[in-house]
């Protein structure tokens, strides 16, 4: 049956252990909704968890690789057996590597595609027949300003994030039926881990980065994780109910200039 409006709910969000799936996490848990928060590394997953936790939140840790199936499909039967259901879905996890279709690796390729892509595909595979089980459910998935307009040796990277984008709009329509509503946020430069190795990579110290990273932000910031956080819950949400299909950038106008 599905739940009432505004009803507590049950979310999975994967890569939940550092940036926009901690912020997020805790921006979920902090509505009242039980958290399961997915991650392939314990120490920054259980440390958002005991963060949770100690707020007087619900959330539950649960190690796994987001590109394997065997625990994808175990994280969604254990968060159904203990939560009695699941309501949303946010596809976080991703990673990126420096390089173009020259220069790159193929186990690079495959490890950013097989996170970023394959481990949309395989969460929402798991979620979707307990959504429809529930009524209905929202999925939000985290592209990137990348996949719109991709950046010079972020191939597997843009070509990763546009795949989600084209992926979300196709399970948008797929399953609109079942009313379960599929988006994406497109975030732009975002104070992360990820974006933070980046910039070790291409630029002597962070400060040098910083300029550059600012050089194109219209709006003269660098996002911090609850930017993109508030996006994702405000999609997952009651207030967006005839929201689906949507690439949602949240980039500073980044895209534009």
């Amino acid at each position: 049956m599905k739940t009432s409006e505004n009803a507590p709910k049950v979310a999975i969000i994967t890569g939940a252990g550092s940036g926009i799936g901690a912020a997020t996490a805790e921006l979920f848990a902090s509505k009242g909704h039980t958290v399961v928060a997915v991650d392939v590394k314990a120490e920054g997953l259980h440390a958002v968890v005991d963060r949770i936790q100690a707020a007087g939140g619900r959330a539950q840790a649960q190690l796994a690789d987001v590109a394997n199936w065997q625990d994808v499909s175990r994280v969604v039967e254990t968060a159904v057996a203990c939560h009695g259901g699941i309501d949303m879905l946010h596809n976080n996890a991703g990673i990126t590597a420096i390089g173009n279709v020259e220069t790159l690796e193929e186990a690079q390729w495959d490890a950013v595609i097989g996170v970023n892509l394959k481990g949309t595909f395989l969460f929402s595979k798991a979620c979707i027949p307990h959504m429809r089980a529930r009524g209905g459910g929202a999925i939000v998935n985290t592209a990137s300003a990348n996949g719109i307009r991709p950046a010079a040796n972020r191939d597997a990277y843009s070509a990763a994030k546009g795949g989600v984008i084209a992926l979300t709009k196709g399970m948008a329509v797929s399953f609109a039926k079942d009313g379960i509503r599929v988006n994406c946020v497109c975030p732009g430069t975002v104070d992360t881990g990820l974006v933070r190795g980046i910039a070790e990579q291409l630029f002597p110290d962070f400060a040098t980065a910083e300029k550059a990273f600012l050089a194109r932000q219209p709006l003269g910031r660098i996002a911090q994780p609850i930017d993109i956080a508030r996006a994702v819950v405000f999609l997952a949400s009651d207030d967006a109910s005839f929201v689906t299909g949507s690439a949602f950038v949240v980039d500073g106008g980044m895209v534009l200039v």
